[in-house]
């Protein structure tokens, strides 16, 4: 039997790249976005392709209800799931100084990009161990994509830093609670990725790159992502809940 993999944030950027992987890897797939399914109906067709069976949920994970229509939909599918990526995930609307910075751009970061994760979390958590307990040879995992932004300052998108290093904490508390039902929690840790939401940065990381930013002098892309994910979710590192994993071409290396 197929895996099931949900992925928020899965139609397009780094989620779509870790849809691709776990598409041709063999798994079937819960793409959660928060657009009109014809909007990322060509993505859809691509992972379909694949030979994947593929679900499209429109949700936004921050909100309670639309979590709970999207897993009862995924039940009505395909009757099971296996990995949940936690991929979907905002950057400011207007980068601000932390000294100016308001409290609804705050409140609108932390509650996408963490609170709306940490219970989809809960609620997949519990439905991971029911299976666990059903059938001993049943195999889950969780992976929470975070970002560098987890332990690297920018003053300048001070809410997005913390609901990054919010997600990297979630994922030892996960992997702690999970650890005695061997379903086993880890982070991704993305570092400069070509996507959408890094488009308006693109002459600004072009320059850092070229200066020597990084140990490897290439913008990442939602491949590499996908790659770890898809290993991750193969059970290539089954002993290793709770890791993190880099994927940000050397760039938190300290050097002198």
């Amino acid at each position: 039997m197929k895996p099931v993999a949900l992925i928020t944030g899965g139609g397009r950027g780094i989620g779509l790249g870790i849809a691709q992987a776990l598409a041709k890897d063999g798994a079937d797939l819960a793409i959660c976005g928060v657009r009109q399914e014809h909007e990322v109906a060509e993505a859809l067709l691509e992972l379909r392709q694949f030979g994947a069976d593929v679900l499209y949920c429109r949700a936004d994970v921050s909100d309670p209800s639309a979590r709970a229509q999207m897993l009862d939909a995924i039940r009505a599918r395909f009757g099971r799931l296996n990995i949940l990526v936690n991929n979907s995930g905002v950057a400011p609307q207007v980068r601000t100084d932390i000294l100016e910075a308001t409290e609804e751009s705050f409140e609108r970061l932390i509650k996408i990009n963490l609170q709306g994760p940490y219970f989809l979390t809960q609620t997949v958590a519990n439905w991971l161990v029911a299976q666990k307990k059903a059938d001993p040879s049943f195999r889950g995992c969780i992976v929470n994509i975070s970002s560098i932004s987890a332990t690297v300052a920018s003053p300048s998108r001070g809410e997005y830093c913390i609901s990054k290093a919010g997600i990297s904490m979630a994922t030892q508390l996960w992997a702690t609670r999970l650890g005695e039902f061997d379903l086993p929690v880890y982070e991704v840790r993305p570092g400069i990725i070509k996507t959408d939401m890094t488009a308006g940065v693109t002459a600004k990381y072009d320059k850092l790159i070229g200066e020597g930013l990084l140990l490897q002098s290439r913008w990442g892309l939602p491949e590499d992502v996908g790659r770890a994910v898809a290993m991750l979710a193969r059970g290539d590192l089954a002993y290793s809940t709770g890791q993190v994993i880099l994927v940000d071409g050397g760039q938190t290396i300290q050097r002198l």
